[in-house]
């Protein structure tokens, strides 16, 4: 009996410096509690609850969760709404939520069915981190949601992070702008993938601008990827490969993901690039918003979907 405890024991805090070793991914309710509750301080990791709406903070939040709305990473420029702040702007907010580039950071929203999508707030503030540099993220796979489900409390407590300490150099690199966008794409070897929803990817809302899509983009909607009680919670890879490669999405081109104003498009990026392993996946930041402005509204849109003919 001590012996199997003792074992347990071992596999268990191989599981939590697994988790502190520097990676990229998803954490289940249970490891993130354990992490969470570690008597070590130094096993804790940064929790940031990236939800717009701050009452929902107060109703109640994992433990030492730091609040940090996603919407405070971006900000008009050149007349364009909801682009992200450069980086003199950025790294002073990072800093200040207690991201530091020695410590793993849990990021969760909620989750429910559509028209929720508040894992868009986790998604894009994760992105971020990787931007800037930060190489140890997990998104709480079923977010607060699948913590409650898993039987864990929330608190309301407020909680707030020293100031943290940044990675000398970034990854500015998983970033596109639009004229790498139009160059690559239509060539072999490069995919680009509209996460919108459909209607929107065909010019059938009241949103934008503008209607309609890239032209030569796929569309694949983010919530495709996510379950459909919970859209905090990924699917399995296995259970959308099929659906990914009918799309033509596969792993031997470079992805570019995009949407409306890049939020879709990092939940894309996150499980082409940590869910599912694809080598090359980027995202245009810009987005559709950006696009449909640029150039006096002149770059060619289109309203038709290439896959139904």
């Amino acid at each position: 009996m001590k012996r199997t405890a003792f074992l347990l024991g071992l596999a268990s805090l191989a599981s939590i410096t697994n988790f502190a070793s520097g990676d990229i991914g998803l954490i289940s309710p249970a490891d993130a509690k354990k992490l969470i509750g570690s008597a070590d301080p130094q096993e804790r990791p940064v929790v940031l609850d990236t939800r717009g709406g701050y009452k929902d903070y107060f109703r109640g939040h994992l433990p030492t969760a730091h609040h940090f709305e996603f919407d405070t990473l971006r900000g008009t420029d050149n007349a364009v709404p909801v682009q992200y702040l450069p980086p003199d702007l950025t790294k002073p907010l990072l800093v200040r939520a207690g991201v530091d580039k020695d410590r793993l950071h849990l990021i969760y929203a909620t989750g429910a069915e559509l028209p929720n999508d508040e894992i868009l707030s986790a998604s894009m503030v994760a992105y971020v981190l990787e931007k800037y540099g930060i190489a140890n993220i997990r998104i709480v796979d079923g977010g607060l949601t699948g913590w409650k489900a898993a039987g864990f409390a929330a608190t309301q407590d407020y909680f707030g992070n020293p100031p943290g300490n940044l990675p000398a150099q970034g990854r500015p690199e998983i970033a596109l702008n639009v004229d790498e966008v139009l160059q690559n794409k239509g060539h072999n070897g490069f995919a680009l993938v509209d996460a919108r929803p459909k209607n929107e990817y065909l010019g059938q809302d009241e949103v934008w601008l503008r209607k309609g899509h890239i032209p030569g983009a796929i569309s694949f909607h983010w919530a495709r990827l996510m379950e459909k009680e919970n859209t905090h919670k990924f699917k399995p890879f296995a259970e959308v490969k099929a659906e990914l490669e009918a799309a033509g999405i596969t792993p031997d081109k470079e992805i570019m993901c995009y949407c409306g104003t890049s939020r879709e498009g990092s939940l894309l990026r996150v499980y082409l690039k940590y869910v599912a392993g694809y080598p090359k996946v980027r995202l245009y930041e810009g987005a559709w918003k950006e696009y449909v402005w640029l150039k006096d509204k002149s770059l060619p849109a289109e309203t038709s979907d290439p896959a139904a003919k």
